[in-house]
């Protein structure tokens, strides 16, 4: 499992800069730098009210990948040993990345 770090404040899932589910998606199947991935698991906390009271943040967590150019992608899922997705402020999907991509 990969140590997940992550910024995107706005996201229902996030709490104290972890992510509460046991997996993400991060997309970009053409990608060739970070900026063309995202976090495709990524759901706007519109109104900022909701508060996930049955999951606790996770540190580590699965990571499935689309982004099969970057370096860590072994059959569709991420091996880094740490990843970071940014975003701050993100309303959409598509504001997010992965600024641990690395291009093979």
């Amino acid at each position: 499992m990969t140590k997940l770090g992550c910024s995107v404040t706005t996201c229902v899932h996030n709490s104290e800069k972890c992510c509460c589910r046991q997996g993400i998606l991060v997309e970009g199947a053409g990608a060739h730098d970070s900026c063309d991935t995202c976090c495709g698991s990524f759901e706007e906390n519109r109104g900022g009210l909701f508060k996930n009271l049955f999951k606790t943040p996770e540190s580590r967590i699965d990571v499935e990948c689309s982004a099969v150019n970057c370096l860590y992608n072994d059959e569709h899922r991420c091996r880094a040993e740490r990843i970071t997705i940014m975003g701050d402020g993100a309303k959409a999907v598509g504001q997010t990345e992965c600024v641990s991509f690395r291009q093979k």
